[in-house]
């Protein structure tokens, strides 16, 4: 029986894609995980949820809060990509999933993050947040600090590897949503993604070999990350993102029974979005033509529209997309660049998607009372 059950998780892990129901908006989609969620990472719309504020054990998926603090430090210039890290005590006697650093060894910022990202390993992502805060305790602060910043209201944590090993553990939680917020936090550092598509690799010279924890990396089309976790508490845990067609979309799944079950549950979400969501641009071919401006410097003005970002949309309204471009005719000077001079609104057939604010792209002051006579002037003379 055990065998017929993995079989069949396996056919379940490696089924195609599937496309909406006829006649429905989306295609039903039904989950194992007790908790999990499906967002886009452009947009942070969700798209699916279950259970996603249910507090639970992270395991190491706790890791992406780590990597985010330590992409900062290093964006920010606090610490460097030259710089080598040194394994303190603490961070040699870490557990579980590990690559054996003795206490004073030293690797390059590049090699601890591989390590982390690939192997999920415990006494790099120690010695990273000592890097970065002097302890770990202090750089346990500073991910609750980041969290509460991300409006990650349901998430407490007590360490910076996910780890149970210790009794304050039980007070480590968080939820599927705001695992969701901080790993598309994440994915907004490009350079995070050469780690977390990395399949296998070395570290030490090509002596310690990595493989990634997280097997859609390997087999699944589009795979940019993320970050895999367990523990016996936690049971099995995985943060995933892919990309197809333009759109990305960042699947979280706590507290699976299996790791075969995280990753086909995982599978199935991104799957689902993918066939039924798509992205569209409001600025896509649009044109915009100045207005003319009275008693301005200038003659009128360039409206431009802000970028406002993609607008995440089912695909079956790809055809009934419309835009409304509203435009005073004529504006008083003075203008001032940023002033609200028109609207674009964008629905599909009558839903309305988005709305946004055209602006004066330049300012354009007022003529004073003397250039107004030279332009009388002008004119009764027949000049330009």
């Amino acid at each position: 029986m055990k065998w017929i059950l993995s079989v069949l998780l396996a056919l379940r892990l490696i089924a195609p894609p599937y496309a909406p129901a006829p006649g429905s908006e989306t295609a039903p989609l039904e989950v194992a995980a007790p908790s999990a969620i499906l967002i886009d990472a452009a947009t942070g719309t969700v798209l699916f949820e279950q259970n996603a504020d249910e507090r639970r054990e992270p395991a190491s998926v706790t890791k992406v809060m780590t990597l985010l603090l330590v992409m900062e430090a290093l964006d920010g210039g606090k610490i460097g990509w030259d710089d080598m890290v040194t394994a303190s005590a603490a961070a040699a006697g870490k557990g579980g999933s590990q690559i054996y650093l003795e206490e004073g060894e030293q690797l390059s910022m590049d090699e601890m993050l591989k390590s982390v990202v690939v192997s999920s390993a415990n006494d790099c992502a120690t010695a990273l947040a000592e890097h970065v805060a002097g302890s770990e305790a202090a750089f346990v602060g500073m991910m609750n600090e980041r969290a509460a910043q991300l409006g990650m209201t349901n998430t407490h944590f007590v360490n910076c590897t996910g780890l149970d090993d210790q009794p304050e553990a039980k007070e480590h939680l968080t939820t599927a949503r705001d695992v969701a917020v901080m790993s598309r936090e994440l994915l907004r550092h490009e350079r995070i993604r050469k780690y977390t598509t990395i399949w296998m690799d070395t570290v030490r010279g090509g002596q310690f070999g990595l493989s990634n924890t997280n097997k859609l990396v390997r087999f699944y089309e589009g795979t940019t990350g993320l970050k895999t976790g367990y523990t016996s508490t936690a049971g099995h845990c995985l943060s995933a993102s892919a990309e197809r067609d333009g759109i990305e979309l960042i699947a979280v799944v706590l507290g699976c029974a299996s790791s075969t079950e995280r990753f086909s549950d995982a599978k199935a979400m991104l799957n689902w979005g993918f066939a039924n969501y798509a992205l569209a641009r409001a600025d896509l071919d649009l044109e915009l033509t100045p207005v003319p401006v009275r008693l301005g410097r200038a003659a009128s003005v360039q409206p431009e529209l802000p970028d406002g970002g993609p607008i995440l949309i089912r695909k079956e309204q790809r055809s009934a997309i419309r835009r409304e471009l509203s435009l005073a005719p004529e504006l008083d000077a003075p203008v001032e660049r940023g002033q609200v001079i028109g609207s674009l609104r964008i629905y599909a057939g009558e839903e309305l998607l988005r709305e946004l604010d055209l602006t004066a792209s330049a300012d354009v002051p007022r003529l004073t009372f003397g250039e107004i006579w030279l332009r009388v002037l002008r004119a009764a003379c027949g000049g330009g």
